[in-house]
């Protein structure tokens, strides 16, 4: 139960309406919680219908995505786009590609953008889309084909000024390369920003790969050194997942004096107590595509264990989830808890279900929230529109450098916003109150729309 009226029937509304979503009704229930001293200090809100419409996708759209593979059969597939909110920028989001894709994981995402983007201080909206195709184990040619019929019908729906997409689970370099020379096909016209995460030669920005990673790390010392007055110098660190964000968490973790210890894919996870050796990982997951337990057959002393959720066994000072949603549990979470660890920064949107934060909050441990932890990405991709727009390019120190000020600056705004609402340190509420309230001043003052 939430503690506000107004609240409660947004939620309940919530609840009738999608009630075969639960990854999107969990993540308006974390933010609604938050946001009961907001709305009791701004009732203009409530004859404004503003929760309502904060709630509610402003646009979603579905089609059909049929695709040849190489032997010449044909496949359908299930596409999506949803435009949640563009109260201060065009709609900003990843392409999920991956046969878990649903309304409910889409929206969830959506809504969790919103918030992240908003929280970077970039004039960005909230979206995000993808389908139910998994380019695991397909040729080239069968993602190109199924890329292009894919943008096909996308293109209709996004602009540079209109909705941005992005990268996000399968949707690597080679997809949004395709992705983009479909669109650019179609429009004949050049519209760089139109996409990000593009590739160096036509339009990507430096770092970009790098970004959420070193982001999640930068946050993280930041929050170590204020709240704790520590670092990352000494620490053992456990990582889960082993894609992009988890790879280069892993790279500047260690380059902050840490030792990485653990990763994982879907199928299990490695242990390295020697530190974890990235050249091999990044040979086996950027390079040949294949599963992390190669890894132990070819770094002496190093083990792999079959299941991924075993890898919170493995005890650690610093815990980085940056694999998928809801990945530690209560039980995870407490076994985090028992084997000494200080903090859990979030890699990946909304890795821990709300009873292991709460697991984590109870025990003291510093906490920081996907929406604020893994905002590099986007705000990365923000910068790569700028330099788009600005047909320039800017060093990948200078990228780096922009990125970290953004990382800092959104640890103080959630910390500053949490002390402004009587729960100092609890990162979770200032998160959500920080990156709600620029929207809600926003979308008031444009009126209802």
């Amino acid at each position: 139960m939430l503690n506000n009226a107004y609240l409660q029937r947004v939620y309940d509304q919530v609840i009738a309406r999608d009630p075969d979503q639960p990854e999107f009704q969990q993540a308006v229930f974390e933010v609604l919680e938050s946001l009961d001293k907001v709305v009791e200090r701004h009732p203009e809100y409530e004859k404004a219908g503003l929760i309502e419409r904060f709630v509610e996708p402003e646009r979603m759209v579905a089609f059909r995505v049929p695709w040849v593979d190489d032997n010449g059969a044909l496949h359908v597939n299930r596409g999506y786009r949803i435009q949640f909110n563009s109260a201060i920028g065009p709609y900003k989001g990843g392409l999920r590609f991956h046969p878990s894709v649903n309304l409910s994981i889409l929206k969830f995402l959506g809504f969790e953008q919103i918030l992240k983007n908003s929280l970077t201080g970039l004039p960005m909206g909230g979206g995000k889309g993808g389908s139910d195709f998994d380019p695991k184990g397909k040729s080239d040619d069968e993602v190109m084909r199924f890329c292009q019929s894919f943008m096909t019908e996308l293109q209709r729906h996004i602009g540079q000024f209109v909705d941005v997409p992005a990268g996000d689970i399968g949707v690597g370099a080679r997809e949004v390369g395709f992705l983009f020379g479909q669109y650019r096909r179609i429009r004949d016209s050049y519209d760089a920003a139109v996409i990000t995460g593009k590739g160096l030669d036509f339009g990507g920005s430096l770092a970009r790969t790098e970004a959420t990673g070193y982001g999640l790390c930068y946050l993280t010392e930041e929050m170590l050194k204020c709240m704790k007055q520590d670092s990352f110098a000494g620490k053992t660190v456990v990582i889960s997942g082993s894609g992009n964000v988890a790879i280069f968490a892993t790279e500047k973790a260690t380059q902050l004096g840490a030792k990485v210890v653990a990763l994982s894919d879907s199928n299990g996870y490695i242990h390295d107590p020697n530190g974890i050796n990235l050249d091999v990982v990044k040979d086996i997951k950027l390079k040949r595509r294949a599963r992390i337990k190669e890894y132990a057959a070819e770094v002496p002393g190093s083990t792999y264990t079959e299941g991924c959720r075993g890898i919170w066994t493995i005890p650690c000072d610093i815990a980085l989830p940056c694999a998928t949603q809801n990945e530690i549990d209560e039980e995870s979470a407490k076994i985090i808890v028992k084997n000494g660890a200080i903090a859990v920064a979030e890699g990946a949107n909304m890795p821990s279900r709300p009873e292991a934060i709460h697991v984590f909050q109870q025990a003291g441990l510093l906490f920081a929230p996907a929406k604020a932890a893994n905002a590099g990405g986007v705000a990365t991709s923000g910068l790569e529109m700028s330099q788009n727009s600005m047909r320039y390019s800017w060093t990948f120190e200078e990228v780096d450098a922009k990125l970290k000020d953004i990382m800092v600056n959104i640890f103080h705004n959630i910390y500053d916003a949490s002390v402004e609402y009587g729960v100092p340190g609890d990162l979770v509420v200032g998160a959500n109150i920080a990156g709600f309230q620029k929207v809600a001043n926003a979308m008031m003052a444009q009126g209802v729309i």
